[in-house]
């Protein structure tokens, strides 16, 4: 149902979707659309100008984002974009906060995994149609998790920029990258220890992006830090490497991850 920015002028109550090749929300909001059946403007603002300054002119330099005239929605809130979109909401109950912390681990471990087994020339290899790295995406994975331990710790607010930042400066090497994988699992196994399961997941959660319960943000960060590692997984396998063992079925059971691995517009050959 998406269609790429026609000629001339759409109407401007037309469904549009501002989005960037490897950005999982993005890929999850354009599923969600195209499942549902709704039409939309699709906009790739790494290749459209015209769109990267429309979404200047709403003061946003961010995607997913649905607009609808002038009003638009995160696509990070699925809710929202059913709301924008003129559809019903009816999303399925997330993971328990106990299978979703274990759902965690097995990311960690399985995006160490998977970093291990890319030499260190490799791990500066760019994704197609996207400026990042293997490296970059290794790092982004474990940031990930500790955009969502400082807010459960430290009632940190979790900001666009957390998720825009570099590898950590020191990490010059693919083993301290993963040492610093091992770092944050830990960590993340600390915290369900000491707090994770007496914590009020009810709560609402200080995120940029909209309205979330800390189990929202929770499953979110799960299964965004989830997809990236399946990509990182790919990225291995057009290097030629071997991943013992690969990301099973059973890792992702319950996540609500998008069907492609990359985009579903852009292939990545």
């Amino acid at each position: 149902m998406d269609e790429q920015r026609p000629a001339g002028q759409p109407s401007a109550t037309a469904l549009r979707v501002y989005w960037q090749p490897g950005c999982t929300s993005c890929l999850r909001t354009k599923e969600f659309l195209n499942g549902h059946g709704v039409p939309f403007i699709s906009v790739n603002v790494l290749a459209d100008e015209q769109g990267f300054r429309e979404l200047a002119e709403l003061g946003l330099r961010r995607v997913p984002i649905v607009r609808r005239g002038d009003e638009w929605v995160d696509g990070q809130v699925l809710r929202d974009v059913a709301r924008i979109a003129g559809i019903g909401w009816n999303a399925p109950p997330a993971l328990p906060p106990e299978v979703l912390a274990a759902r965690a681990d097995t990311v960690l471990r399985g995006a160490m995994r998977i970093a291990a087994v890319i030499p260190e020339d490799g791990l500066d290899t760019l994704f197609p149609k996207r400026p990042r790295s293997y490296r970059q995406i290794t790092a982004h994975i474990f940031q990930i998790f500790e955009a969502f331990l400082d807010l459960a710790e430290q009632a940190r607010r979790v900001e666009q920029a957390i998720y825009e930042q570099d590898v950590p400066a020191g990490l010059a090497t693919g083993p301290q990258l993963v040492a610093f994988g091992e770092e944050v699992r830990q960590r993340f196994a600390r915290w369900w220890t000491r707090a994770g399961r007496a914590t009020d997941f009810r709560a609402r959660a200080d995120v940029y992006f909209g309205t979330q319960t800390l189990h929202e943000f929770m499953e979110r960060t799960v299964w965004h830090a989830a997809q990236h590692m399946r990509q990182l997984e790919l990225g291995a396998l057009r290097l030629g490497l071997r991943v013992d063992p690969p990301i099973s079925a059973e890792d992702l059971a319950g996540l609500p991850l998008p069907e492609n691995v990359w985009d579903d517009q852009v292939r990545l050959d």
